[in-house]
């Protein structure tokens, strides 16, 4: 039987964390290369991503970065291939990588939904595609966590039709890729954030001279005011239950979804 800090430990494995230069992927990002793990950052921002890199390596930990458009499969395959030749291995990754623009269904257009849906739908499927083969071919599993919402279960406001479209699939998407891969020893689980203090969700509340803008902050507010803990979540609470799920702590998990929501979901 391992002892605690055994279970916790992730040193000599490499993780991979889309999105991981801001907001909930850094909050990931920053307690899995805490626990020991060789990162490797993916996002779209260069400024955000050397300042995300520079906080976890100055602290003695392990962490590169490279731009990755997860929608784009060349762009996937470079990532999974980059990791490698970075440290030799992709034992961990995290589907984090997503976008959230506010769009009435009579508003939207198809070029909007279709944006969504390719990153954050297709994008997890590109990741998972390429790591899964990776690890197979490592011959000793792995571990994919995807960053779903609770909008995967209920809807939290209008406006976001395309992104519950998302997110409902990324929930059916891990438990069939989990029922596939865990012959191959890779378990594939999901969070559900709920109401997350975020950059993202900060520009969302901010009102402006647009009107839906203005809407989408009121929605922000009222959804806020439901919470049961009366509070917003702080990244580091979901990075905490991704630490768990990369970890042997969840050894024996596979297919599910953790919900961490303050229990919004409750109301």
């Amino acid at each position: 039987m391992k002892n605690l800090s055994e279970l916790l430990s992730l040193a000599g494995q490499t993780a991979i964390v889309t999105g991981g230069s801001r907001g909930i992927g850094f909050g990931i990002a920053h307690r899995l290369a805490e626990a020991g793990a060789n990162l490797i950052i993916a996002s779209l921002h260069d400024d955000e991503m050397s300042k995300a890199v520079g906080e976890i390596t100055a602290k003695g930990w392990k962490a590169k970065f490279l731009k990755v458009d997860v929608s784009k499969e060349a762009d996937v395959q470079n990532m999974i291939n980059f990791a490698v030749e970075s440290y030799g291995s992709v034992d961990i990754l995290v589907n984090n990588a997503g976008i959230f623009p506010t769009k009435t269904i009579l508003e939207m257009t198809k070029e909007n939904f279709e944006q969504v849906i390719s990153i954050n739908l297709e994008g997890v499927f590109l990741c998972t595609k390429y790591a899964a083969q990776q690890m197979i071919k490592q011959g000793h599993g792995g571990k994919i966590i995807n960053v779903s919402s609770i909008d995967a279960l209920h809807p939290s406001m209008v406006g976001l039709a395309h992104y519950d479209a998302s997110k409902h699939g990324v929930w059916g998407f891990t438990k069939n890729s989990a029922l596939e891969l865990s012959a191959h020893k890779i378990w594939v689980n999901a969070i559900a954030p709920g109401s997350i203090d975020t950059p993202g969700v900060a520009e969302m509340q901010t009102p402006t001279t647009d009107q839906q803008n203005t809407d989408t902050a009121k929605n922000i507010d009222a959804f806020t005011a439901k919470i049961p803990m009366h509070r917003m979540g702080e990244p580091d609470e979901i990075g905490k239950v991704a630490l768990f799920l990369a970890s042997d702590l969840s050894s024996y998990m596979t297919g599910t979804q953790i919900v961490v929501d303050g229990g919004v979901l409750l109301s």
